[in-house]
């Protein structure tokens, strides 16, 4: 949010950046120091005070009863013309330009002041006048050909609307075409002579109509083209003010929400705050329906289902409640050989794909509409199909495993084209739909076309990948790598981008998976029956989630609810886990009493035994006080059965 000088750059892209709107402070003082009076006729609110557009353009003297102006620095003469600009734009107009005055600050040039005028009430000769004016301080000639394009399509639309066609048609072939700047769009202004009435030209030309409205907004686009030191761009504290919200909630690790950013519901005073238990870190919901190791989960891309698969050869399909996201009506598909370790669900969700371990040669398509197997595929016995992954259009799938096959195969399972001697561990089809990213036995990933049959190195990890998950936007690849861990790479770049810590990785296959609100989080299972959760900027875990007692084979993100993981475990479970919920704190806190009550109670046994008459008698207070001092009771039946202990205790004291 610091400002700099871009004086190289083009004026439409640099006022529009968000480094533009705090630089050019050598102009700003000339403004202050040699800048005259109020330019005459330059009305700064409309009637009765109430805010007008104009107001944007305050200009004071440059000192109070001409007194020397104040020696501002650069940055404090930026924050002065950033508040007066807000002010004025709230209808205090005065108290801008008494802010001007006393700050010896300009809030615009005076030739900007009178362009805003001339352009917010139609004066558009005189606006074409200002331009020339304002000539010498753009950065680049092409600059005000635009700026008066723009002006004279306005000028254009609003003699149509006032039916004043031969006007209209003069601006068209006298000075909008002379200009010889964007001959589609003047073609397309030609067109809107032939509308029969107002209603019709609004609605073609997706025009407000002649007045405030219209002339405020072709007011903001030409602000684009002049610097900041001459013209701030519009409502310029505001925008500056959303992005340090921005910035704040893409710096924050536990930031997992949705919601767009509003300044209405964010607090200016404090700064950006989300707790980690906003995360999904507490268990939701244990699910036991298989009866063996749970070795693959992934929900549907719309994330109203859950597709798990185990090595007791079933796959389960839950359905995600949209009211409670709890799981329900489980519904089972049976008779997969040596069992489910691979799940690929259809872009539309209709069919998915289940694939076996490594000496399992068939591969399932199932029908999730009608639950019907739809087909079985099986090329060959000596083919292992361990993994598979639809191309965008849901038409095609890639299958593959580490005997040296590697197809793309129709929804009816024929092979359409194949990969031969490529013994591939997982593979991804990329966005573009003529791209799979795959990775084999050599510690790499590669990309095959299968259209053009070319193939390229992508990542060269120096130990077996595991396994691999491609983000939605496709620039990302997190790969488990054996021995090593989490690998975050860039795929444009080819670069590693991030290696995670915390987890336990060995020789097993793990699956982790991008998540949260824009993908910004990360999750992977372990071998130490953990589940790891990161920030896709930070190497160290933001949270680590214990509750099962094997290894955590595979994890899933929600893509429609960001507060929900799912986790797959060799003891035989399937964990959906969620945010912290305001009666687990309770439960903890609760807890918590509970435990500090009982460590006093084995401390008042203790003092008891030994006769310690004092000591035991203060525990006694201190675990059961007088009635009128008790705390709110944590559990009744808890308390009741304290009760009768320490009065026992009093009892055998007393006599």
């Amino acid at each position: 949010m610091n400002g700099r000088d871009e004086e190289s750059a083009e004026p439409d892209e640099a006022a529009s950046s968000p480094a533009c709107g705090l630089a050019q402070g050598k102009a700003a003082r000339c403004f202050r120091d040699a800048a005259p009076g109020p330019v005459k006729g330059s009305p700064e609110a409309g009637p009765s005070g109430s805010p007008h557009p104009r107001a944007n353009g305050v200009a004071g003297p440059v000192a109070r009863d001409g007194a020397r102006a104040r020696q501002l620095s650069r940055v404090d003469e930026d924050i002065v013309r950033l508040v007066g600009q807000h002010l004025a734009g709230m209808g205090l107009s005065q108290t801008a330009e008494r802010l001007m005055q006393e700050s010896g600050c300009r809030l615009e040039h005076p030739a900007a002041t009178k362009f805003r005028a001339h352009v917010l009430d139609g004066e558009w000769d005189k606006a074409e006048g200002d331009l020339n004016e304002l000539k010498p301080m753009l950065h680049s000639s092409n600059a005000i050909v635009r700026m008066r394009f723009l002006l004279l399509e306005q000028k254009y639309l609003e003699f149509l609307e006032d039916g004043d066609l031969l006007e209209a048609l003069q601006v068209l072939r006298q000075d909008l075409t002379p200009l010889k700047y964007n001959p589609e769009r003047v073609h397309l202004l030609s067109g809107y002579l032939m509308c029969s009435n107002k209603e019709e030209l609004l609605d073609k030309a997706v025009w407000d109509g002649k007045g405030i409205a219209s002339r405020t907004k072709i007011l903001d686009k030409l602000q684009t083209y002049l610097p900041p030191s001459v013209m701030l761009p519009p409502q310029r504290l505001h925008t500056l003010l959303q992005q340090a919200v921005e910035m704040q909630q893409q710096r924050c690790r536990f930031h997992n929400s949705q919601m767009e950013v509003n300044l209405e519901k964010a607090s200016l005073l404090v700064d950006h705050v989300c707790s980690r238990k906003e995360l999904p870190c507490c268990t939701r919901q244990i699910l036991a329906e298989h009866c063996n190791e749970v070795w693959f989960c992934r929900f549907s891309n719309s994330g109203t289902r859950l597709a798990t698969g185990s090595k007791d050869s079933t796959v389960i399909i839950w359905h995600v409640d949209s009211e409670t996201h709890q799981l329900k009506q489980p519904r089972m598909l049976e008779g997969h050989t040596y069992g489910v370790s691979y799940l690929a669900w259809s872009p539309d969700d209709n069919y998915l794909i289940a694939c076996g371990p490594d000496d399992c040669s068939d591969l399932w398509l199932w029908d999730t509409q009608t639950w019907e197997l739809k087909v079985k595929m099986s090329h060959s016995h000596e083919d292992s199909l361990v993994c598979a992954s639809w191309s965008p259009d849901g038409r095609r799938f890639v299958t593959g495993g580490q005997r040296g096959q590697f197809y793309q195969c129709d929804m009816d399972g024929n092979v359409l084209d194949s990969w031969e001697g490529v013994r591939i561990q997982c593979a991804w089809y990329m966005k573009d739909g003529r791209t799979v990213l795959a990775s084999d036995t050599h510690q790499r990933i590669r990309s095959y076309n299968f259209e053009e049959l070319t193939d390229r190195n992508v990542i060269q990890e120096d130990h077996p990948i595991m396994s691999f998950a491609v983000s939605r936007d496709g620039k990302f690849a997190l790969l488990n790598v054996a021995t090593q861990g989490v690998h975050l790479w860039d795929l444009q770049q080819h670069m590693l981008v991030q290696r995670y810590q915390g987890l336990t990785q060995g020789c097993y296959t793990i699956h982790s998976c991008f998540g949260g609100s824009n993908e910004d989080f990360i999750a992977s299972g372990s071998e130490d029956s953990k589940v790891y959760v990161w920030h896709r900027k930070s190497e160290k875990p933001v949270a680590v989630l214990s509750g099962h007692a094997r290894t955590v084979n595979c994890v899933s993100w929600n893509p429609a609810v960001p507060s929900m993981l799912a986790s797959a475990s060799d003891d035989g479970t399937v964990r959906l886990w969620g945010p912290a919920l305001k009666t687990d704190e309770d439960d903890e806190s609760n807890g918590n009493v509970l435990l500090l009550l009982l460590f006093s109670m084995l401390a008042l046994i203790v003092s008891c035994r030994k006769g310690d008459i004092t000591s035991t008698r203060t525990l006694c207070y201190q675990i059961h006080p007088p009635i009128s001092t008790r705390p709110p009771p944590i559990e009744d039946s808890f308390k009741d059965t304290l009760s009768v202990v320490v009065y026992m205790v009093e009892a055998h004291l007393i006599s």
